[in-house]
């Protein structure tokens, strides 16, 4: 593998080096000064030994020279707080900026990628993998200058004072480089599968962690329990795999270069008593030969840091080179108000892999300020359709209009502000309900959250709680029961009164009469305003403009109830059901 090629992946990181160029551009140049400045230590000791070999020392000499040794020693301090500041700031500002950028792009990605991926493996890459990177652009930044600079610069001196000396000493050097190459081959694989498996663990403690309850429920802590820990042991095995490569690597410079230690002092030795070196040339040698082990050193280190963020940058690159399916186009068009007209014409969608459409040839037309119902069997495309109106899956162009017009036209952003949506799957953050309810929306007054919450019929139950509005509640709003989660999240939908309202189950784990009561609110709240809503109850049924009839993808029938009672089979079928379904409840 060239070093272009080794290099490219992390053109990624390329615009972030340029937005920090100032800062790494001073570091940069302080680190060279602590390398120059430390190359002229040795030369000081040189002169000061040559005058007391030949007696000419004098005690204003010597302190001088001393004086001179703490100098640098103090501008060395003041520049190496200046790189440390510069160059290990630039690397957390790169962290920062990938990490958010790398975020940003999840959000933008369809709900099939997230299907590919597991939720451990993207939070390895978010945390592990970043962490890799921020570690090879800045120490690793360190490593490459001393070893390059400093390196370069003590063999420059060594030759200076003796090239036949010098050359002696760096004997070594082409077997630290053939065994080098060798080793980094089997670290880049190491790394990769240290990643790998680190998302893996990841994963699995996440899950272990959100699925606790069904676990404590069934008494299986010590399946759990085992599973973590056999993942744990894989970790644990790629990193001893890794390690032992890695314990090759270090002691093997320290090795070759006491090697060459050794061999300076046998034969420079014989060359300062033979008068050939004065004695200040062997100590001075023998300083740079020792201020070489640390690039020597830093070179593998380098290369050990690069290896892992190269595993690292192209896990990162995966993810950020998805592609996101659901977009606005370069010129859409920007609509003053939205009135509420829905229009589907002939929309077939199919999921990845699958063979039979969730939605095939499904056509709709739902005035402004309707409500509307849509019922059907399990799995009938229910959730699907919903989906497509809000642009939550990539349907073909042409196929869905908002007041004409076509909603791929019109900016997601505005698209998704007019909608106010409540999945069948409530999600709540570990946050305040008031959070919860206005998403980082300043703009809602106390006065708008307190009537949607009069709405959802969830106030007085929240006035209850320690703060109120202000309660944390758990994880996914653990603390709080089905039916109150459902409402927060109704609350949170209605709050800005939204032009259209869609409505999946949302209100399934509530009890009849409370569904009731909230319809009552919720529709005159709402009137002249569209409402779509996915409900088997007949007390919703009644109340709706129309309603739809799916099955198997397709709507077989639309019209009112009482019409639709008469005229279709499986909508009547469905309603009897309901029916039961609800007078059981009552009993």
């Amino acid at each position: 593998m060239g070093l272009r090629s080794g290099l490219s992946p992390f053109k990624t990181l390329q615009p972030f080096f340029k937005a920090n160029r100032w800062s790494l551009l001073i570091g940069l140049i302080s680190l060279l000064l602590v390398d120059l400045l430390q190359l002229l230590i040795p030369l000081v000791l040189k002169r000061a030994i040559d005058m007391l070999t030949i007696g000419k020392a004098s005690d204003q000499t010597l302190l001088s020279l001393g004086a001179l040794i703490i100098a640098i020693a103090m501008v060395i301090a003041l520049c190496r707080y200046v790189w440390r500041r510069m160059i290990f700031g630039h690397s957390r500002k790169v962290e920062e900026a990938l990490r958010n950028k790398l975020f940003s792009h999840l959000q933008s990605l369809p709900g099939s990628f997230f299907q590919r991926y597991k939720t451990g493996d993207l939070m390895a890459r978010a945390i592990n993998d970043i962490n890799a990177i921020r570690m090879a652009t800045g120490m690793g930044l360190v490593g490459l200058t001393d070893g390059i600079i400093l390196g370069l610069a003590a063999i420059a001196f060594m030759i200076s004072i003796d090239l036949k000396l010098a050359l002696i000493a760096l004997i070594p050097a082409p077997l630290v480089i053939l065994l080098t190459r060798t080793l980094t081959r089997r670290m880049a694989s190491g790394f990769e599968n240290v990643q790998r498996q680190f998302s893996d663990l990841t994963e699995r403690v996440r899950e272990g962690l959100a699925g606790i309850w069904v676990i404590k429920a069934f008494g299986r802590e010590n399946w759990q329990y085992n599973r973590v820990k056999a993942e744990g042991q894989k970790y644990v095995d790629h990193n001893l795999r890794l390690a032992r490569t890695l314990s090759l690597f270090f002691p093997m410079m320290a090795i070759f270069t006491n090697a060459g230690l050794v061999i300076v002092i046998w034969l420079g030795g014989r060359l300062t008593i033979f008068g050939q070196i004065t004695t200040g040339d062997f100590v001075a040698f023998t300083s740079y030969l020792n201020l070489l082990t640390w690039p020597m050193m830093a070179l593998g280190w380098v290369t050990n840091l690069l290896q892992r963020a190269s595993a690292s940058i192209k896990r990162i690159n995966a993810i950020l080179e998805e592609k996101p399916e659901i977009t606005s186009i370069d010129s859409p068009m920007h609509p003053t108000h939205i009135k509420g007209e829905i229009r589907l014409s002939q929309l077939t969608y199919r999921y990845p892999g699958q063979r039979d459409p969730a939605l095939d040839n499904v056509s709709l037309r739902i005035g402004a300020g309707e409500t509307v119902a849509i019922v059907g069997r399990v799995a009938c495309g229910k959730t699907t359709l919903l989906s497509a109106l809000v642009r939550m899956i990539n349907i073909p162009p042409g196929t869905l209009f908002i007041d004409n017009m076509e909603a791929h036209e019109i900016p997601l952003e505005i698209l998704r502000q007019a909608i106010g949506f409540v999945p069948q799957q409530t999600l709540l953050f570990s946050d305040s309900i008031r959070n919860n309810i206005i998403l980082g929306r300043a703009h809602i007054s106390h006065e708008e959250i307190q009537r949607a919450l009069d709405t959802a019929l969830i106030a007085e139950e929240i006035e209850k709680l320690p703060q109120g509005l202000d309660t944390i509640i758990g994880e996914r709003g653990a603390t709080l029961s089905g039916g109150q989660r459902q409402r927060i999240a109704l609350a949170r939908a209605i709050v800005r009164d939204p032009r259209i309202l869609v409505l999946d189950d949302a209100l399934s784990m509530v009890d009849m009469q409370t569904e009731s009561h909230i319809l009552t609110r919720l529709l005159h709240l709402r009137d002249g305003k569209t409402n779509i809503i996915v409900s088997h109850r007949t007390s919703t049924l009644a109340r709706v403009d129309k309603i739809a009839v799916m099955d198997k993808g397709r709507i077989i029938d639309m019209g009112p109830h009482n019409i639709l009672i008469e005229s279709c089979q499986l909508y009547r079928q469905l309603y009897e059901d309901s029916k039961y379904s609800e007078e059981l409840e009552a009993i």
